[in-house]
């Protein structure tokens, strides 16, 4: 059987676009397929599951030359399982840069496509038929996009994504409005999570001038909740970077309503970066980012030392 999944640290698109691609592979195409996870999903993908009646797909830790896999919402083989390049791998699906590292047994069919959500870019795929898909289906696409483009406010956000969100909900009945506040509410909800957890819940690796990054963003409607914990979460960045295996940690909080992202700055490497990278000046442990809404589209790119 196929198994379809996404990076490591799901959010919503690498929880949702596995559910989706392995409907489409079982009941359209005819070839046995089975999402799965690479972690726990976080707290948003979880409403996504709950809100929709979606099972959580099975959390694996690696595969097996013998397994066969599509990849989705991600290229990067260190989002991967460690051996992943063992894995026949049929299909890449994906709206990220190019990282480069996979290696396939065959020819592959690869689509990346400069979209908001790799739900979008399966909407297309599909196609008519996904006038077949359950309301579930439909319901995790819709989640998806609205999740990726923070409901059109980030500018990742295309006016196709856009067209294909307000036709989903359309055709649902779901107001994009109300929806996507009890979306982002569930998103925001850190509580549960120790500092730890939060540092890793949105990541990505990274390199800048030699220097390891883990590059974490958390969006959110109640940006105080996680400013709250600043000190904490500056004092867990150090052992999380050494478990990981990177120099740093860089954590943007991200505030989905007034379209900002706080950087916490817990040392000088951090304050060099910044000012390096953005327009600003660091005078204490934060720094307020107008704009910033889009780790793809505005942090990764402008990072420099």
């Amino acid at each position: 059987m196929i198994q379809v999944l996404g990076h490591k640290s799901p959010d919503t698109d690498a929880t949702g676009s596995p559910i989706i691609w392995a409907w489409y592979l079982t009941e359209v195409k005819g070839t046995p397929a089975r999402p799965v996870l690479l972690g726990e999903p976080n707290t948003e993908a979880a409403f996504m599951l709950r809100h929709w009646d979606l099972p959580k797909p099975e959390i694996i830790s690696d595969v097996t030359a013998d397994d066969t896999c599509v990849i989705v919402d991600t290229n990067n083989p260190a989002e991967l399982p460690p051996s992943i390049n063992d894995a026949k791998i049929l299909a890449i699906i994906d709206h990220h840069m190019l990282v480069g590292g996979l290696k396939t047994k065959t020819p592959i069919d690869v689509t990346i496509r400069p979209l908001a959500c790799t739900a979008t870019i399966m909407h297309d795929l599909i196609g008519a038929d996904l006038a077949r898909a359950p309301r579930a289906i439909k319901g995790a696409m819709l989640t998806c996009i609205l999740s990726d483009t923070l409901a059109f406010r980030s500018p990742t956000t295309t006016a196709h994504d856009r067209a294909v969100a307000e036709s989903l909900a359309a055709d649902l009945g779901v107001d994009i409005a109300t929806f996507s506040a009890e979306l982002f509410a569930a998103k925001s909800d850190v509580s549960a999570f120790s500092d730890a957890d939060l540092l890793r819940m949105d990541s990505k690796e990274y390199e800048v001038a030699g220097k390891q990054l883990r590059v974490s963003v958390l969006e959110t409607t109640a940006p105080k909740v996680l400013l709250d914990r600043k000190a904490a979460l500056m004092a867990a960045m150090p052992a999380v970077a050494t478990q990981d295996g990177a120099d740093q940690v860089l954590l943007f909080i991200v505030d989905i309503l007034n379209e900002e992202a706080t950087l916490l700055v817990p040392n000088d490497l951090v304050k060099s970066l910044a000012e390096a990278s953005f327009p600003c000046t660091v005078s204490g442990d934060t720094v307020v980012l107008p704009g910033v809404m889009s780790r793809k589209k505005q942090i990764i790119p402008a990072l420099k030392l």
